[in-house]
């Protein structure tokens, strides 16, 4: 039968009151008492729950991570990374997944309020208007200090961590033109994204500091999915004056712009050159030499974490701290331009 602070009380002759300020090392107890409930202590071999002594001190030792797709490459070291500096710390994590969905982050912001964490990191959803005003409400209510990991809330100003998008889609898209193409396609996030517009902001940057004209017809906007990165390489392939090269500006769509080349019987980079955003393993594993823009993802959340830490540790005041880290592009020989 596991012992009970009760029992503690009733062996050394004090209230609940302080058997609770001993454990705690909180409130005023005469030190003769305090001897005397330590020593009940080590008698009865209690040892006090960890869940207990956290909320009899208003903390749960616990924070919240939001993230948008679980299953993702890119998140997935993300999370090793904030699990590596909350192992050093002691402190547990929640873990919720959105699907991209902004009602569902929505929900689990009040969730994660609802287990009183300490703090959150977030990859929000969108910078949509829809439901905005619920999601900053939501927000405000927490109270906790709140990092970001590459995404932005809009009308609000955290935290975070974050990926240089337009350098990394800069350096792709200047790669492409210096092995020789012109014709250059980019299949996009969503539109409403904060990193699916700065990446487009690179690929034209990159145009026009090589006097490349912007065409509107080579820009194919997805949503991060697989599924229709690879409905519009087929569009892509299907043009007329096709591009001879694509910047894809995630991972999945990356995957989904390989397969709808691959069914068409051509090949990377022979009929269509190719550089993604973010690293593959799978690719390397079955000897695919993709081009790609390494972000650093374990270090994105690795630093997001030390900033909650931070602000965690300062209670009265949530410094506003923001930290850009420029991506590595790695050529691998898709770039390549290949005359017909």
């Amino acid at each position: 039968m596991a012992v009970t602070i009760k029992d503690i009380a009733q062996k050394s002759g004090v209230s609940l009151t302080t058997v609770s300020r001993v454990l705690n090392s909180s409130g005023y107890v005469k030190e003769e008492t305090r001897k005397k409930v330590l020593s009940a202590i080590k008698e009865l071999n209690y040892t006090p729950s960890a869940i207990a002594r956290s909320l009899s001190k208003n903390k749960t030792n616990t924070i919240g991570v939001v993230i948008p797709e679980i299953n993702n490459e890119f998140y997935g070291e993300i999370i090793k990374g904030i699990s590596e500096v909350a192992d050093e710390y002691n402190l547990n994590m929640i873990l919720c997944n959105t699907d991209n969905n902004i009602e569902k982050e929505v929900k689990a912001l009040k969730l994660l309020k609802e287990q009183r964490i300490e703090g959150i990191i977030i990859t929000p959803t969108s910078v949509e208007d829809d439901f905005n005003s619920e999601y900053l409400i939501t927000i405000e209510q927490l109270g906790i200090p709140i990092v970001l990991v590459d995404g932005h809330v809009k009308y609000a100003d955290f935290s975070g961590a974050f990926v240089d998008n337009i350098k990394g889609a800069y350096d792709s898209t200047d790669a492409l033109i210096k092995a020789g193409h012109r014709k250059i396609g980019i299949i996009t996030g969503r539109m409403n994204s904060d990193a699916a517009q700065n990446r487009l902001k690179g690929y034209k940057k990159a145009l026009a500091l090589n006097d490349i004209p912007f065409d509107e017809r080579y820009v194919f906007k997805g949503d991060y999915s697989e599924k229709l990165a690879y409905k519009l390489t087929k569009e892509m392939l299907s043009m007329e004056n096709r591009p001879t090269a694509v910047f894809a500006s995630s991972n999945r769509m990356t995957i989904g712009c390989i397969k709808a080349i691959t069914e068409e019987g051509l090949k990377v980079p022979d009929d269509m050159a190719l550089i993604g955003f973010d690293r593959i393993d799978i690719l390397n594993s079955l000897g695919m030499n993709i081009s790609f823009v390494d972000g650093p993802t374990i270090e994105l959340g690795t630093i997001a974490m030390k900033i909650l830490i931070e602000n965690i540790q300062n209670e009265e005041y949530f410094d506003t701290k923001k930290i850009t880290i420029a991506p590595k592009l790695i050529l691998k020989g898709s770039e390549r331009f290949i005359k017909k």
